[in-house]
């Protein structure tokens, strides 16, 4: 177990090192000079080589890259003398439109993104494991068939298209409602759980739909296993049968893309936070994007990477308590 822990943690840190890299290089290379972007149209060549210096840009690509890299762990100082400015680890850098630093401007979202992708991903859990077991103990009856309906109604309506017609149907004609708004848990409970409601349904909705068909058609095939049909003979009631022997063993691949749908979505919901003005890190990233603030772009790009590679080994680690096959393969 030591073995394949220490196995994936250096999986993981060659992968976040690459994509860092990648990351650098397509921001900060690739992409036109910041130094030029920060000073403006009417800016002397005087004052963009001095930019330049003070971000580092004037050094050679794997120093600049070593610096950026260090940055995340020790924090960077930018500029020389008294025009010297420290950043704390982890820095990301500093925004090019407003000044701040990246970090603080992630963790102030994050709080927002989180509340959303936690509230979404319990709702899509439930909802289509629920569903789907369901629908598999009733293998081409009428409520096997009318989930199936619902499965595909909810996988074919993009999530933008949905938010915007419970927003008209909730908010605007019947007013059950309030347009959401992030307030606090701690001021008023109530109100906030009513704020993001609509972002909870929008999300899980279609997830819930790819849960429910990915849990049928595993339980399905559960089912058919001898040992199922052993468990059977021996006279064990249908509900433990489902319970025990063909749900648990069916949960192996929906834990693989939950731990993938779950971290994504804590890198933010870019199009749902935007229609419902929530000012998560997903709101963050497109806004970013329409005045090309260069670091608060690469900054998101590399928090929603660090949570999926960090998703993708919990996902590993639980597979052992969940499957003692695998358990054994890594303790060989």
């Amino acid at each position: 177990m030591i073995r394949f822990l220490a196995n994936r943690l250096l999986g993981m840190a060659v992968v976040l090192f690459l994509v860092c890299l990648f990351t650098y290089v397509i921001f900060f290379v690739l992409s036109p000079d910041p130094a030029v972007q920060i000073c403006g149209k009417n800016c002397t060549p005087e004052a963009i080589d001095q930019i330049r210096a003070n971000l580092g840009l004037d050094q050679p690509f794997w120093q600049q890259f070593w610096t950026f890299l260090s940055g995340l762990f020790v924090g960077r100082t930018y500029g020389t003398g008294a025009n010297a400015v420290e950043c704390v680890a982890p820095c990301l850098g500093y925004s090019f439109q407003s000044s701040q630093p990246v970090t603080d401007m992630i963790l102030q979202r994050l709080p927002v993104s989180a509340t959303v992708a936690i509230g979404a991903a319990v709702l899509w859990l439930l909802a289509g494991v629920s569903a789907g077991l369901v629908s598999a103990v009733r293998e081409g009856k009428f409520t096997d068939r009318f989930i199936t309906g619902l499965t595909l109604t909810g996988m074919s309506v993009p999530n933008y298209v949905l938010a915007l017609s419970l927003q008209f149907l909730l908010v605007v004609t019947l007013g059950w409602l309030p347009f959401p708004q992030a307030v606090p848990f701690s001021e008023d409970p109530l109100q906030w759980f009513m704020n993001f409601l609509m972002p909870w349904i929008v999300l899980s909705i279609g997830a819930a739909a790819v849960y429910t068909r990915l849990t049928r058609a595993n339980v399905i095939e559960t089912l058919q296993e001898n040992y199922v049909r052993t468990a059977r003979a021996k006279g064990l009631s249908p509900g433990l049968v489902w319970r025990r022997h063909a749900l648990r063993p069916a949960l192996t691949p929906i834990v693989t893309i939950f731990g993938m749908d779950f971290a994504g979505l804590l890198g933010g919901a870019l199009i749902t936070e935007t229609v419902f003005g929530l000012n998560g890190v997903g709101k963050l990233a497109a806004d970013s994007i329409t005045k090309n603030d260069q670091p608060v772009i690469m900054g998101v790009t590399l928090l929603a990477a660090f949570l999926v590679v960090v998703g993708n080994m919990v996902v590993d680690l639980l597979y052992t308590a969940i499957d003692p096959r695998v358990r054994v393969g890594s303790a060989a």
